[in-house]
């Protein structure tokens, strides 16, 4: 039977990591499971003690920048299903069957988003949309499954992007597999959004989709994110 092998990159992730490894641990079947991969991008926080008190996880270090932590991650991978989840981001019960299950119609694809404390009503719209399987509405908050030889044969992430890696990777994804939006839901932190203001951050994200359909370079997706984004 194909296993999965979960990959999460992080940095500095102290405040979550433990909660996101141990929900992984809970809401999965050994049976499904090859591995569950932690790739850090060099953290200064105790997120490394923390992830060293789990044996169920294997933990990497990598040159910074998710792409390339991502990509490192899926190289060392013993598993044929590959499961990318951020640090911050918690995935529902029985993930794994449903991954299985999805993979085995074919699909790539990733759940719905939830916020933990979405009290805003702009944030509860932007959840809703996640369930619409436009690209548009994706991003790697949702997480994402998909066959390591599909991984591979798309040439995995590409690693000029230092922002947008996700969204970039799932674009090419949509235009090649069929993209399967599971219906339960991910839960996901939402701090950037409160950290940088919520009807700021959503313009800023627009702006960078913009750019990006517009032709711009990783490069200048990435000095556009520095300057607005924390």
């Amino acid at each position: 039977m194909k296993k999965i092998s979960i990959i999460i990159p992080v940095y500095n992730e102290e405040e979550h990591i433990e909660k996101v490894l141990l929900q992984v641990i809970n809401n999965s079947s050994t049976k499904n499971i090859k591995e569950i991969i932690v790739v850090d991008g060099g953290s200064t926080d105790t997120t490394p003690n923390i992830v060293s008190k789990f044996k169920e996880v294997t933990y990497y270090t990598a040159a910074k920048g998710r792409a390339k932590q991502l990509n490192y991650g899926a190289k060392l991978a013993r598993g044929e299903l590959l499961y990318f989840l951020h640090g911050d981001s918690f995935p529902p019960r029985n993930f794994d069957e449903k991954i299985i299950h999805e993979i085995r119609n074919n699909n790539i694809g990733c759940f719905r988003l939830k916020f933990e404390n979405p009290k805003h009503y702009l944030l509860k719209i932007s959840q809703w949309t996640t369930r619409l399987n436009y690209q548009l509405f994706r991003g790697g908050d949702q997480s994402l499954f998909i066959k390591k030889e599909d991984f591979n044969k798309l040439g995995g992430f590409n690693e000029n992007y230092i922002i947008y890696e996700d969204i970039e990777f799932i674009n090419r994804v949509y235009k090649s597999y069929n993209f399967k939006i599971i219906k339960d839901y991910i839960i996901t932190s939402e701090r950037r959004f409160i950290e940088n203001g919520i009807w700021k951050l959503h313009f800023n994200f627009l702006m960078i989709h913009i750019k990006h359909w517009l032709g711009a370079s990783p490069k200048t997706l990435f000095h556009y994110y520095s300057r607005k984004i924390k």
